[in-house]
C-alpha cells in the first residue's frame, strides 16, 4: 500500500554553523528547497517527524508533501546527512517538482522468486549487484520499488536491466545510453563448496589423462 508523507516546515533565517548547531540542540533539522523555477528556501524541519518517516523505505523515491507557511510544495529528497555516529540527521535538501516536468530518481530494487528459481533449488547462491537504478518518469508514475523476477533462473545465469519489467512511464537511464550499459543486477552461481569439487574433480580427471 502507498504511503503518504507530509513534511512541517518552517522558514528559517539564521544561517551558518553555529545557527544549525543550535537549531539541532532545539530538536530541529536545518534544511533546503529549491527548483521549481523558484529561488531556494532554507527551512527547519522537526526531527522527530523526519526520524520515524526516514524508517520507510519508500520515503527516499516518493513525492513527499513538504507543508510551508500554508502552502503545500510537492517535492523529493535530494540529500540526506546523517550524524556519523548518532541517529541523527543533520541536513537534507529537497527539489520542488511540477506535474509536467520529468524528473530522475533512484528507486530500490525488490528481487521477488528467488526461492523458486531452478538455479537456487539446486543449490545455487543468489547474488545481488546492485540494489538500486536510476530512472526517468513523470512524477505521477514514480514508483516506490521496481520487482525484479528471478523465478527462472538456472545457476550461471544473470537478471539484466533490460530483462526488468517496468511500470507504465518509467525509463531505465542506463538503457538510454545503449546496449553496452544493460548491466547485470543479479545472479546465480554456484555455491563455492560445489564450484572447488568440480574443480579438484577436473584436476583429478587432467591428471589421469
Amino acid at each position: 500500500m502507498s504511503l503518504d508523507f507530509s513534511i512541517n516546515a518552517e522558514v528559517r533565517m539564521d544561517m551558518g554553523k553555529g545557527a544549525s548547531r543550535r537549531l539541532r540542540h532545539a530538536g530541529l533539522t536545518p534544511a533546503i528547497v529549491y527548483g521549481g523555477g523558484r529561488a531556494p528556501a532554507a527551512i527547519t524541519l522537526k526531527h522527530n517527524e523526519i526520524i520515524q518517516h526516514i524508517d520507510h523505505e519508500a520515503f527516499f523515491s516518493h513525492i513527499l508533501d513538504l507543508n510551508l507557511d500554508g502552502r503545500v510544495q510537492k517535492v523529493v529528497l535530494r540529500d540526506m546527512q546523517r550524524h556519523p555516529a548518532k541517529r541523527m540527521v543533520m541536513h537534507m535538501d529537497f527539489q520542488r517538482v511540477a506535474d509536467q516536468d520529468r524528473i530522475h530518481m533512484h528507486v530500490p530494487l525488490h528481487f521477488i522468486g528467488e526461492d523458486e528459481s531452478p538455479g537456487v533449488k539446486a543449490g545455487g547462491m543468489v547474488s545481488h549487484l546492485t540494489i538500486e537504478v536510476e530512472i526517468i518518469c513523470l512524477p505521477k508514475d514514480l514508483p516506490e520499488y521496481i520487482e525484479v523476477d528471478m523465478s527462472s533462473l538456472e545457476i550461471g545465469e544473470s537478471v539484466h536491466l533490460s530483462d526488468i519489467r517496468l511500470p507504465t512511464g518509467v525509463t531505465l537511464v542506463g538503457l538510454t545510453h545503449g546496449e553496452g550499459h544493460d548491466s547485470a543486477v543479479a545472479s546465480i552461481h554456484a555455491a563455492r563448496a560445489v564450484a572447488e569439487e568440480d574443480e579438484v574433480a577436473d584436476a583429478d580427471e587432467a591428471k589421469d589423462e
